[in-house]
């Protein structure tokens, strides 16, 4: 049963009616941004509590009233969603914050939180009769594409930069993607990706110009809510590059919130790197979004001009949120910090936003009662040459005991008694 109402473009505020082949605004043209609104008035009458206690399918999927795809092929899509939503143990009383939660989208199929937008990608494309889809990525939405790409028998072109970390790289490769592999920056990749899917016909999964695969993305929210029994946390983290993932993370508390099944949407801290900051730059200096360098090893956030501002911007503003910059050695530094203490291993665009959680904590943003949800956003083992900057590497020691007790003495390692 679907319960979408119409479109509506970010940009000039026109409403038009649903129309699952239009990208974006008729008269705004690319750069009108599209939200898909529902009639929550009627969903109401199917979405309550009572249905949530008795869904028993625990996937992104337990959520299809809120999803603009048909249901006919997703009983053979991989499993995506129900990640974990780990209470903390040390890193709380660490950062002196009431309470944290750490939401692992790393153990979905591809190891990233971009699979809930492929997937919605992937069964779009084939309600609307294509065979093949595309996209542009620093690495995380082209490895899930092309991943769920081949469980549903499409082809897969991805564009992305030639800085794109091995591990995202081989995953496409692995998953039988054309992959080309531009001589340029993510912008490049992505006009290159835009031309050509104009020229040669592909589904357009780029997730700033798409307006359902933010429905996808939303999905990490309902699951925050409900693993939360819909009390939320004052403050939910998240990393930020296009805007597309913290915009989707808006729209599934705003839901929620039409729906009456939460009293409150969370304020929502937007975690950028210092070295490619459009949304903070913009934020702190009170100015239009303008392009910068992309001069992070957080790829996955690694995005100069976005494509999805005000979306994104939204979400912080009227959540009464915050835009923060992190540094790559404060993303070293938590990667290891999250991995030592609490066992969890994410890639250096999956940690920046508990680096931005330290840093809206020392700067008082956070204040010490306050509660907090941070969006792991992806694998570590995506990206294994920024996993060794974070770390030492280990002794050699010789095959004998000898030599190992004179390593432990060196590292102050007791014998147990």
């Amino acid at each position: 049963m679907s319960f979408i109402k119409q479109y509506r473009c970010t940009l000039c505020d026109q409403t038009f009616a649903y129309n699952k082949h239009i990208m974006t605004c008729p008269s705004c043209c690319e750069k009108g941004i599209l939200d898909i609104e529902y009639d929550y008035e009627s969903m109401r009458k199917f979405v309550d509590l009572n249905y949530f206690k008795n869904q028993k399918d625990f996937s992104m999927w337990r959520y299809i009233h809120l999803i603009p795809v048909e249901n006919k092929h997703i009983d053979q899509m991989l499993h995506i969603g129900w990640t974990p939503l780990y209470r903390v143990n040390a890193l709380e009383k660490q950062l002196k914050v009431k309470q944290l939660y750490i939401k692992d989208e790393g153990v979905n199929p591809s190891a990233s939180l971009k699979d809930r937008a492929s997937a919605v990608a992937v069964l779009k494309a084939i309600e609307c009769g294509y065979d093949s889809v595309s996209c542009s990525s620093t690495g995380n939405a082209a490895s899930s594409l092309a991943c769920h790409a081949s469980r549903m028998g499409l082809k897969s072109f991805i564009f992305v930069p030639k800085r794109a970390p091995v591990g995202k790289l081989n995953q496409l490769l692995i998953y039988g993607a054309k992959v080309f592999y531009v001589d340029g920056d993510y912008k490049d990749a992505f006009n290159l990706s835009k031309d050509a899917i104009d020229a040669y016909g592909w589904y357009n999964r780029n997730a700033a110009i798409n307006p359902h695969l933010v429905e996808g993305k939303k999905t990490v929210a309902l699951e925050i809510a409900e693993q939360l029994n819909f009390s939320l946390t004052n403050w939910v983290a998240v990393s930020v590059g296009d805007g597309c993932t913290i915009a989707g993370v808006y729209k599934g508390f705003y839901d929620l919130f039409q729906l009456g099944l939460i009293k409150k949407i969370p304020k929502l801290l937007g975690v950028q790197s210092t070295g490619c900051s459009p949304f903070v730059d913009a934020y702190l200096n009170g100015e239009p979004i303008k392009e910068v360098e992309e001069n992070t090893i957080a790829d996955s956030i690694s995005v100069g001009i976005p494509r999805n501002p005000v979306k994104a911007i939204n979400a912080v503003k009227k959540t009464l949120g915050a835009w923060i910059a992190v540094t790559d050695e404060q993303i070293l530094e938590s990667m290891k910090i999250l991995g030592s203490s609490e066992g969890i291993f994410g890639e250096p665009a999956g940690v920046a936003a508990l680096a931005g959680v330290k840093e809206a904590i020392k700067n008082k943003i956070i204040k010490e009662n306050e509660t907090v949800t941070i969006i792991m956003t992806g694998n570590g083992l995506k990206d294994p040459l920024n996993a060794q900057k974070a770390v030492k590497a280990p002794a050699l020691v010789k095959p004998r005991l000898e030599d190992l007790k004179q390593i432990l003495e060196i590292k102050g390692e007791k014998r147990h008694a």
